[in-house]
């Protein structure tokens, strides 16, 4: 990723953001629909729509200086403000989109230059895409050949713009009328709303110029905010003229009415003119500065880093700017742009409502990096974003829609690609506020409805214990997963920190979410209660702890197996639910491969009631079939009793217990007799994929307990010894009642 420095040039507040900014704000709309909008819903109302737009873009204003002076806004201008703030992806999700908007406005105003220019000399009609041609063609060259330049040429026009509202100013009435404070027509309020809203979003064309700009932490604030100042005193003072001047209905029917109270006429059309270009010109300059920051942060594909080059001494984007007027040319070929109009508003709305989010998130979490020189309550910036959410729905819903969706999708792409950056941004501070609320509110009494597993298992590491992390994988439902492993002592630091990024890459490459955690120690199973009281913080801490299965016994390794023993009866008392994993893997590989659960169709629960274990394993039996793997398989629930009369009566208790729990299992019944457990186990799982055995508390002959077991399970499948803490009441998490 280029991470340059970029060289800023000499523009300062006035030429570099507030002339592109003013002359953006004054635009066509005040020249062809302000008008329409006194006529309709008279001055008042008219003084009520400029108030709240120009409301919206104020705060959108403070949010955008907050940002501007904690950090050095280099170009890319709004891009580079968000990613910075929300990361990357946000801001890539934005500034595409952006781009594309930017470059498509220069083939908008362009086209309605030629429009106007046909509408007062209908002689050229036929020339008009023609028209509009020339004029793309020569403002791309005015932006090729210097940014300064092209400044200086805003100078002439807005020169022409104040000349065109001092001869408005001092010109006449067209007709005797009286002022109409309200006024009611056919077009909703928030229909002309929607129209004029436009007319005040040119804050961007400033912020746009920012690589290129001196001193962007002074320039970018003062020029702003004096550009939507100025903007304001306009607006409101216009439309006195307007009500005094025409009858509502002569102001509603006719668009050029401007023009016939002027002191001349030619200054209208001088200004309607001047304000077309000066917007293209705006874009023009802007939109390629937004592609030189995306192709520099490696947000677009590595064909397209060519489009990261600057020229010159002061770093101008010659390159990008080539392309974008190549866009602009191949759209103003188009002829009509009415259909992608609405979308490209809303893409500039968006990128109002982020800066707002990204200044408010910003003050919000007080972050110390986040030092502004011009302070912002959060609160203004969020008020910003939502203004901006709701005038984008005002404007066209189904635009907003459309845009939301292709942002959306730009988002989840570009976290895809997972991009590497060279800065921090917010994102961090943002969860870990998350963070801090949730744990305080966590540390309250337990719930058991609301009880979810927070694992942690122990493997050697995760390509030799791979069937440990599925199976844990698959049992956290919307919980928690951390694997541990446990390295000798005389691992270096930086050897454990190098480990654990190993580890981290495997179970993201594996679409498996956890943490890990990396324990120096000699010592093996005595280690692991240490750890496992020891982790987490507040209320969040493991509840279950994952462990594979010792072989320590079959290797007539007593003393540890006893060891291990003495971990388990550890965990308990620690209060912690336990599952040990035993995997008969010379089974599983002859009769299925490389697949450690067999076929993923079958789990068996040996069931001795719904106290303690016996709830636990239906708790995971659930759990588990909620996983993608284990989807289709189905669950039997078999409970062996020794009386055959008692058989249908057991079954009936058993099918209804298990109808209120709601959980899609099969009960089963078998009578022993005087058969053996073992045989029964034998006879009945033999083709299962995975076999839930409850284990006993922990007594003093435990070793020789478990060693049982470890007998009574050869040559069966995998097998899953489950022990549930004594002291939480799962079978109230099953329970509907």
């Amino acid at each position: 990723m280029n991470t340059n420095q970029q060289k800023t040039s000499g523009l300062g507040t006035f030429g570099g953001v507030y002339t592109p900014s003013i002359l953006t704000i004054l635009g066509v709309i005040m020249y062809l629909r302000f008008g329409w909008v006194v006529g309709n819903v008279g001055l008042f109302g008219t003084f009520i729509i400029v108030t709240l737009s120009n409301l919206i873009t104020f705060l959108t204003a403070l949010s955008v200086c907050a940002i501007a002076t904690d950090r050095v806004v280099r170009a890319g201008g709004a891009y580079y403000m968000i990613s910075r703030s929300l990361g990357i992806e946000t801001g890539g999700a934005v500034g595409i989109p952006l781009y594309f908007a930017q470059a498509l406005s220069v083939a908008l105003y362009t086209l309605g230059f030629a429009e106007s220019v046909v509408q007062i000399f209908p002689s050229l009609e036929a020339y008009e895409v023609y028209i509009a041609l020339a004029v793309t063609i020569g403002v791309g060259i005015l932006a090729l050949t210097s940014a300064q330049i092209a400044i200086k040429a805003q100078y002439f026009i807005m020169a022409a713009i104040a000349l065109s509202l001092i001869s408005f100013f001092l010109g006449h009435p067209v007709e005797q009328t009286h002022v109409e404070l309200w006024r009611t027509t056919d077009v909703s309020f928030w229909q002309v709303f929607a129209v004029f809203f436009p007319a005040v979003t040119g804050i961007m064309a400033g912020v746009n110029m920012s690589g290129d700009l001196k001193d962007p932490t002074k320039a970018l604030p003062i020029g702003t905010l004096a550009a939507v100042g100025t903007g304001y005193v306009i607006y409101m003072v216009i439309p006195l003229f307007l009500g005094l001047r025409a009858d509502a209905q002569t102001l509603v029917d006719e668009p050029f009415i401007m023009a016939r109270m002027s002191f001349w006429g030619g200054a209208i059309a001088l200004g309607v003119w001047g304000a077309t270009l000066s917007s293209a010109i705006g874009s023009i300059l802007g939109a390629p500065r937004v592609l030189q920051a995306l192709a520099r942060d490696g947000i677009l594909p590595n064909q397209l880093n060519f489009l990261g080059q600057g020229n010159g001494r002061n770093d101008e984007p010659r390159v990008g700017t080539a392309v974008t007027l190549g866009v602009a040319i191949a759209a103003v070929c188009l002829g009509d742009l009415n259909l992608i109009a609405p979308v490209l508003t809303m893409f500039f709305l968006t990128t109002y409502l982020v800066l707002n989010a990204s200044a408010g998130i910003e003050s919000f979490l007080q972050s110390p990096s986040f030092r502004p020189t011009f302070k912002v309550n959060w609160f203004l910036s969020f008020l910003g974003a939502v203004g901006c959410l709701a005038v984008m729905f005002l404007i066209n819903a189904i635009a907003t829609i459309v845009a939301g969706i292709i942002v959306s999708g730009i988002f989840i792409y570009l976290q895809r690609q997972e991009l590497k950056v060279t800065w921090g941004d917010s994102r961090r501070g943002m969860w870990m506020a998350f963070l801090r609320t949730g744990i305080y509110q966590l540390d309250q009494l337990t719930d058991p409805k609301n009880w979810r597993p927070h694992i942690i298992v122990f493997s050697a590491s995760p390509h030799k214990s791979w069937s440990l992390i599925e199976l844990a994988d698959s049992f956290n439902h919307k919980g928690l997963l951390t694997v541990a492993s446990i390295v000798p002592e005389r691992r270096e630091y930086e050897s454990k920190k190098n480990l654990e990024s190993t580890i981290k890459d495997y179970l993201s490459k594996n679409n498996v979410q956890a943490l890990v955690k990396i324990i120096r120690s000699n010592q093996n199973y005595a280690v692991i209660p240490q750890v496992v009281e020891t982790y987490g913080i507040g209320a969040l801490i493991p509840n279950t702890v994952l462990l594979g299965n010792s072989n320590a016994s079959f290797n007539q390794d007593w003393e540890s197996h006893k060891q291990y023993c003495q971990t388990i009866a550890q965990l308990h008392q620690l209060k912690r639910n336990i599952i040990i994993l035993k995997e008969n893997s010379d089974r599983q590989s002859r009769t299925f491969g490389e697949h450690k659960f067999g076929n993923y169709q079958r789990i068996d629960i040996w069931w001795s009631g719904i106290q303690a274990n016996g709830s636990f394993m239906l708790l995971l039996a659930y759990l588990l079939k909620n996983d993608w793997q284990w989807r289709k398989a189905n669950i039997f629930v078999k409970l062996v009793i020794k009386n055959p009369h008692a058989s249908e009566t057991t079954q009936s208790n058993l099918s209804n217990l298990i109808e209120k729990l709601n959980i899609d299992v099969i009960p089963q019944v078998i009578v022993s007799e005087e058969t053996s457990f073992e045989k029964i186990l034998h006879q009945y799982s033999d083709k299962a994929d995975l076999i839930f055995l409850g284990l006993a508390e922990p007594q003093e002959d435990f070793d020789q307990y478990y060693y049982q077991w470890q007998q009574k399970t050869k040559n069966l499948p995998s097998v899953v010894f489950m022990m549930a803490a004594n002291d939480f009441p799962f079978e109230e998490v099953l329970q509907k009642d």
